[in-house]
């Protein structure tokens, strides 16, 4: 692919050094991430975007960086860096928008990446580009396929909450990135139907399945991860979880016994916890 267009290269810039930023102090992840209890009750909107900027690991960032490069700079020739940005963005904030929905009565569900908008530049450069062909497991495979077998792939794992991914996350970005392409460009339902119907057909069945019958998810059964093996967001999910454990603790102690039965190690690790 060309050389990051000006738009592209913010967009990386600006995510490396955020993300750079959440590794080194937890804190600072904890107040930027997707957390469905502080959008949907402490009104904290921001991080329906902020969370994007957000990495769980490096392994996590590499990942999203490698296929950022792979796509982001056609996009951008293609569409201008105005659109490329309005699109990037949009993406993001329809991925985290779905996975609000979809999991709106987990209030502790937490999630970072800008796997979501990454999602929407795959599904940008297929619905604008009709005879390209994207990598999948090392072989080429046409564009449509790509994204049929995307959506299926996002679709079962939402449904069975599979490796502890964003999934939602994902389908809902590719699908807001090739609705706003075709927005742009309506003339390419007529030269790019195949991709366009491989996409939308079965991720429309996907959600009429979910309107018709809900119980068909297993959101509220979620998978443990195998024994001994956890990937990155396992991790960020557990840490946040025993920090807050630790900060109930100290708070039901305080309650009980007063704020001078603390330690000096408890205060300090208190005033961590309370940031």
């Amino acid at each position: 692919m060309n050389d990051f267009g000006i738009a592209g290269l913010a967009v990386l810039i600006i995510t490396l050094l955020v993300s750079y930023q959440g590794f080194k102090k937890p804190e600072y992840l904890d107040q930027y991430a997707f957390r469905v209890k502080d959008i949907r009750y402490g009104r904290q909107y921001y991080r329906l975007f902020t969370s994007g900027l957000l990495h769980a690991g490096w392994v996590h960032l590499l990942f999203n960086v490698v296929t950022f490069y792979c796509f982001s700079s056609v996009v951008e020739l293609l569409l201008g860096y105005r659109n490329y940005l309005l699109l990037y963005g949009a993406s993001l904030l329809g991925g985290n928008l779905l996975a609000l929905l979809l999991h709106r009565r987990e209030n502790d569900y937490t999630a970072v990446g800008a796997s979501g908008a990454i999602s929407g530049l795959v599904f940008a450069t297929i619905t604008l580009i009709p005879d390209v062909e994207v990598g999948l497991l090392g072989v080429y495979v046409p564009g449509w396929l790509y994204g049929l077998l995307y959506v299926l792939f996002c679709a079962y794992g939402i449904s069975k909450r599979l490796g502890n991914i964003g999934h939602d996350a994902h389908l809902g970005g590719g699908l807001v990135g090739l609705l706003g392409v075709l927005m742009l460009y309506p003339e390419l339902l007529k030269t790019n139907y195949l991709t366009i119907a491989a996409i939308l057909v079965p991720a429309v069945a996907f959600f009429v399945l979910l309107i018709k019958k809900p119980g068909a998810l297993m959101l509220n059964n979620a998978l443990a991860p195998a024994p001994g093996y956890q990937t990155v967001d396992d991790r960020y999910q557990t840490s946040i979880s025993q920090q807050e454990a630790d900060l109930d603790k100290l708070l039901d102690k305080i309650n009980h016994k007063g704020l001078e039965s603390l330690s000096a190690r408890e205060k300090r690790q208190l005033e961590e916890l309370s940031r």
